[in-house]
């Protein structure tokens, strides 16, 4: 999760291959680049203020800051490169992989609007935080790693033929990324087996919301798929809920699986759509201080809901499922959420680069920290590799009988269905 002074974005990454959102106020200091780069040392300085102030963890994870300052503002820099190198040095000593220094042509691609065309092949990484290796968060639905077969939780062994063993996850990035119609292959690991995937990058543009309505003797199924909370999510959802009430469904499926994240204000107003009352998510710093976002007691819908989630379902999907999870609004169905409850804060430094500082941790309403632990589901449906690869292939299965996780999540939504359309018929009228 990511904070910016306008509002929050969350991802399941430290690093999207192709964005991370990241808009808002406050990325631009007043500090001029000509200054900086006759003063690099001052950016050094910049970055270890703010981590002094702001980061999540008041011991540093027992270094002591202070001394780290001292060893960093002792030496010559004769360039921002030099800088730059130092900075990244000075942050690896936290050992906090979402904690990150962005030179200013990675922090220019965080700040791509969501909304917008995307250049890359379509999936988020991370660097483990206990194996040390590239994963797969998840591949973007309808992009080149997805139609390639990328899964989530893949480990990235080889780009281009260049190992990644202690690669650095902003080196893997540059690596990856390339002009559209370029390729790039792809070494991934998968249980024990390794595979080269040849990948061509493209102009990927994300619509986050599709939907349908779906006959039932039971009474129509809304079937929603959210691919990303970006900056038009909550939209296209509102659109999407509303059509399907016109159509007098009768249950929604909500389709959270391999989300990996986005922007949180566009969790928590996709969770009002739900949502009549109660918490959503809250966070907490290193002072205790704790913020909650609460429902509005204006949703869209009090339907019954089944949300689909998986190992790709992290961030700003955890936050929402969580929500529906914890106020008893919707049955959980699938396998466990990846586990990312961390908050950064995105900060532009004064020569065009960018610091993300992780400065809190969030929690769902009943106060649990999945950080790690992911959220699991009410019920547990696996799906076998050879499942997995065939809805990858044929996407038209997504959403189906021939979807496992659906089919299971549409025989709950019937049951809750008939179980209201029961109650309602016993009440008297008045």
């Amino acid at each position: 999760m990511v904070i910016t002074k306008r509002g929050l974005v969350l991802g399941a990454t430290a690093v999207v291959l192709t964005t991370v959102a990241v808009t808002g106020a406050g990325l631009h200091l007043s500090q001029s680049q000509a200054f900086l780069s006759e003063s690099p040392k001052e950016l050094v300085d910049e970055v270890w203020q703010i981590i002094k102030h702001d980061y999540v963890d008041a011991t540093f994870n027992q270094v002591d800051w202070d001394k780290t300052r001292n060893e960093y503002l002792d030496r010559p820099y004769s360039d921002k490169e030099e800088a730059y190198k130092a900075i990244r040095e000075m942050l690896e000593k936290l050992e906090d992989p979402y904690t990150r220094f962005m030179d200013p042509e990675e922090f220019k691609n965080m700040q791509i609007d969501t909304s917008g065309e995307l250049t890359g092949v379509g999936i988020q990484i991370a660097l483990d935080e206990e194996t040390k290796k590239l994963i797969v968060i998840s591949p973007i639905e309808d992009t080149p790693a997805f139609e390639a077969g990328i899964l989530a939780k893949d480990v990235i062994t080889k780009i281009d033929g260049q190992s990644t063993e202690g690669m650095d996850v902003n080196d893997a990035v540059r690596l990856i990324r390339g002009k559209p119609g370029s390729s790039v292959t792809l070494t991934i690991q998968r249980e024990k087996e390794e595979k080269d995937y040849q990948i061509t990058r493209a102009l990927i543009e994300i619509h986050p919301v599709r939907y349908s309505y779906r006959p039932s003797p039971a009474g129509g199924i809304g079937f929603i798929r959210l691919n990303q909370f970006s900056a038009i999510a909550a939209q296209e959802m509102r659109v999407a809920i509303k059509d399907l009430e016109n159509q007098q469904v009768s249950g929604y499926v909500l389709d959270l699986r391999s989300n990996p994240g986005g922007l949180l204000y566009s969790s928590i107003e996709i969770a009002r759509m739900w949502l009549k009352d109660g918490t959503i998510v809250s966070t907490v710093d290193r002072k205790g201080v704790t913020d909650a976002q609460k429902a509005n007691n204006r949703p869209l819908t009090e339907k019954p809901l089944v949300v689909l989630v998986d190992g790709g379902s992290a961030s700003a999907s955890e936050i929402l499922s969580g929500a529906l999870q914890d106020n008893e609004r919707a049955t959980l169905v699938g396998t466990q959420t990846f586990g990312k409850g961390l908050v950064q804060s995105v900060r532009g430094l004064g020569d065009g680069s960018g610091l993300a500082v992780t400065i809190a941790k969030y929690l769902t309403p009943s106060g649990r920290d999945i950080n790690k632990a992911g959220i699991a589901p009410d019920v547990v449906v696996e799906l076998s590799e050879e499942q997995r690869k065939e809805l990858q292939l044929n996407r038209t299965r997504i959403g189906t009988q021939e979807d496992p996780q659906y089919a299971k999540a549409e025989e709950i939504l019937k049951k809750e269905i008939a179980t209201k359309q029961e109650h309602r018929a016993a009440s008297p009228a008045l």
